[in-house]
């Protein structure tokens, strides 16, 4: 398979993430479901849905133990740490919905604000989140950086990246969140807890392919598994 050179750059071992050519741009998928653009020193997220627990309680009265936001923060405060990039963008659905964003309490307000200091900050509207957020950082409908086009929700564009559907892949019994991509399109995991997803071979992930596909799974180590 070719997304360009998939497989033509060295695997990052210390992180266990793997690196390949995107539309001509160098990207680096995470094991924890972030894409990091070393050239244009960029971490993407998608989907953290912060807040899922308190928006699940205030809409059906369904108590989940409301610790997704810390889980989904370190998560992100580690691989912010790892990559230190100038840009963060996060890729619509960051918050469960805007409810959940004013909810947040004053420490996680806090901590997001830690996370952005000296940092270009990018919410990218999604479906559950399209207004404004008072969180720091700018709102935007889409970005592109490089040759690539950030937005939530995949369109018939080239070379672009979004996220939405939460895909996952099955291997060996084990269904793991998952990058699917192609030479045109990259589908982010989401990378929130408390998040499901969709199974790759779901219709409405297939259609917006075209030709084979490559799956990178998330996990200890991100792993690329073709599957058409």
């Amino acid at each position: 398979m070719s997304l360009d050179l998939p497989y033509g750059l060295p695997q990052e071992q210390s992180m266990n993430a793997y690196s390949f050519l995107f539309c001509q741009t160098r990207c680096t998928a995470l094991p924890s479901g972030a894409l990091h653009l070393p050239d244009h020193d960029v971490l993407c997220v998608s989907d953290l849905h912060l807040g899922k627990s308190e928006r699940i309680a205030r809409r059906s009265g369904v108590m989940l133990p409301p610790y997704e936001v810390v889980e989904t923060l370190q998560k992100l405060e580690t691989d912010i740490a790892a990559t230190n990039p100038d840009h963060i963008i996060c890729l619509g659905d960051s918050f469960d919905d805007l409810d959940a964003a004013i909810s947040l309490n004053e420490d996680m307000r806090l901590w997001l604000a830690r996370l952005q200091a000296g940092k270009t900050w990018v919410w990218i509207e999604g479906n559950h989140d399209p207004g404004p957020v008072d969180m720091g950082g700018t709102h935007k409908a889409d970005i592109t950086v490089g040759t690539l086009t950030f937005r939530h929700i995949a369109t018939n564009a080239t070379a672009e990246v979004s996220g939405h559907y939460h895909p996952k892949h099955r291997v060996t019994g084990r269904s793991r969140p998952a990058f699917l991509c192609d030479t045109q399109r990259l589908i982010m995991p989401a990378y929130g807890a408390y998040t499901g997803g969709l199974a790759s071979h779901a219709p409405e992930l297939r259609k917006l392919f075209n030709g084979r596909i490559m799956a990178i799974l998330t996990g200890h180590k991100a792993i690329p598994v073709p599957i058409t």
